[in-house]
């Protein structure tokens, strides 16, 4: 550091030392130095940004930036504003988002307007999009977002929920405020009941589909045309009150590389921008549209919305969960899958019950008398415990391993979801399934049932083998690829 010092105090190859700096505080030890120095050397450092060489004007202000240094403020406004080279004027506002800028804000907005009143030379539209984006930054992060308040009562709208795909057709016959059709990515609904389908517990995430002829092309500038000769603007305005800007981002599912994807979603936000004149505006950390782009075998995408301004309480209880969870709507698709079997009034046993989902969702579907749960993981019952108060029920948590659990009466049912194989070997976990079907004989009525949820479906049917007191009456796999599957078992006692 020391030799770049001399260096740079000589004007000897300033812009490579620049970039051996911003290379060394990446440690950060290190950057605490180079920010001493730099506080010792202010007119040094803020000289580079007049330097003759356009480079090292970029560098020295890009190194201000990553340094935060409040001092440079005046200094690199100054230099983003007598700028003349294109591809440098971003990097001045790069270095600037670093820093407290409240007072420049009607500069940026000034600034920014200009921007867009004006065509750039084509060979020049990529240095003005990225001026563009450094500066709307810097404005949402002053000002925040516009903000829209959802309008959806007696709205017809086309929605696609996300579900398991094994049981596209089961959740499609529970829907009865629409119109209901299987779907390759779940089921598509066209209703105008969207308030009431939203309370369906049973699908993983709701998003809008655009409606374009095909799949859009992974070419940017012709995914944006078709995107924005879509519905987009006229759904938007359909299910909010206000019109105005919507504040968007671009979530890429593709099997494109990190880079790739970058650039491509960073085109497509671009060319958006400037076909919608400002209706539709990007902003990947403050925003109330998401744009997913699902990529097909063919490398296609599928386009949808959604929309984060429509707020679905369903799962809201579900304050904390750990690795192991079982997401909710998993959860609940068991037990509509279980629904014949479920008594109300009855006596429930979880054994495994993590931070208590699975419970929470069976009194859902149907109300329980009493509840139990156990996990050997403290912190997973104490999540469960705030969970379940948020659901505003009630279900006895026990901090101890299921095979030391003691209780004065019997159960009506078992309903969990299983541990994982983890570290342990084929044969601990056969030893464990064994374990485990010994133990649930002690605790069930007779005519009782056992709901599992299990990706061990071998080891449970050979205990069903060596146990005749139980029977298999539904077998239903929910994830072929990684084979887990819901069992039903009865209890003979």
């Amino acid at each position: 550091m020391e030799k770049i010092l001399k260096e740079l105090a000589e004007n000897n190859n300033i812009r490579t030392n620049l970039s051996a700096l911003r290379q060394m505080i990446k440690e950060a030890d290190k950057k605490a130095l180079v920010l001493k120095q730099v506080k010792n050397k202010e007119s040094l450092f803020f000289s580079f940004l007049q330097h003759e060489d356009a480079k090292t004007r970029k560098n020295a202000a890009l190194l201000l930036g990553d340094l935060a240094y409040q001092n440079a403020l005046e200094a690199l406004y100054e230099a983003y504003v007598s700028e003349t080279t294109l591809f440098v004027k971003a990097s001045y506002l790069q270095a600037m988002e670093a820093l407290d800028t409240g007072d420049k804000l009607s500069a940026w907005k000034e600034a920014l307007a200009k921007l867009l009143e004006t065509e750039p030379e084509p060979e020049n539209k990529k240095h003005v999009d990225e001026e563009i984006r450094a500066l709307r930054k810097l404005v949402i992060r002053e000002e925040g977002i516009s903000r829209h308040t959802p309008d959806i009562k007696g709205k017809k709208v086309k929605v696609l929920l996300f579900t398991n795909r094994t049981q596209r057709e089961t959740i499609r016959r529970t829907i009865d405020c629409g119109v209901a059709s299987v779907h390759p990515l779940g089921v598509l609904v066209e209703t105008e009941q969207l308030g009431k389908l939203m309370q369906l517990r049973t699908y993983r995430e709701m998003v809008f589909p655009l409606d374009i002829e095909g799949y859009l092309p992974s070419n940017p500038v012709e995914a944006a045309k078709m995107i924005w000769e879509s519905n987009v603007i006229e759904l938007l305005n359909g299910v909010h009150k206000e019109d105005g800007a919507y504040f968007f981002r671009i979530e890429c599912k593709s099997a494109m590389d990190l880079e790739k994807r970058s650039v491509f979603t960073r085109k497509l936000a671009t060319e958006l921008e400037s076909l919608s004149k400002g209706q539709l505006i990007n902003s990947t950390s403050d925003y109330e549209v998401e744009l997913r782009l699902i990529a097909n075998k063919e490398g296609l995408f599928f386009p949808c919305l959604r929309l984060l301004t429509i707020k679905n309480p369903r799962f809201d209880y579900r304050k904390n969960a750990i690795a192991a969870s079982i997401h909710p709507s998993t959860a609940a698709l068991i037990m509509e899958l279980s629904k014949d079997y479920l008594k109300e009034d009855a006596q429930i046993m979880d054994p495994f019950c993590g931070v208590g989902t699975m419970l929470i969702e069976r009194n859902k579907k149907v109300p329980a008398r009493e509840m139990y749960g156990t996990d050997i993981y403290g912190e997973a019952i104490a999540f469960a415990r705030e969970n379940t108060e948020a659901a505003g029920m009630r279900v006895n948590y026990i901090h101890r391993d299921f095979m030391d659990f003691k209780h004065e009466y019997l159960f009506n049912e078992i309903v969990t979801n299983m541990p994982l194989r983890g570290m342990k070997t084929k044969q601990e976990m056969d030893v464990f399934y064994g374990a485990f079907f010994e133990k649930a004989k002690k605790h069930l009525t007779k005519d009782a049932v056992i709901i599992m949820y299990t990706n061990e479906i071998g080891f449970v049917k050979k205990q069903l083998r060596l146990h005749k007191e139980f029977a298999l009456l539904q077998e239903t796999c929910l994830q072929p690829k990684n084979d887990f599957n819901l069992l039903i078992m009865g209890y003979k006692g």
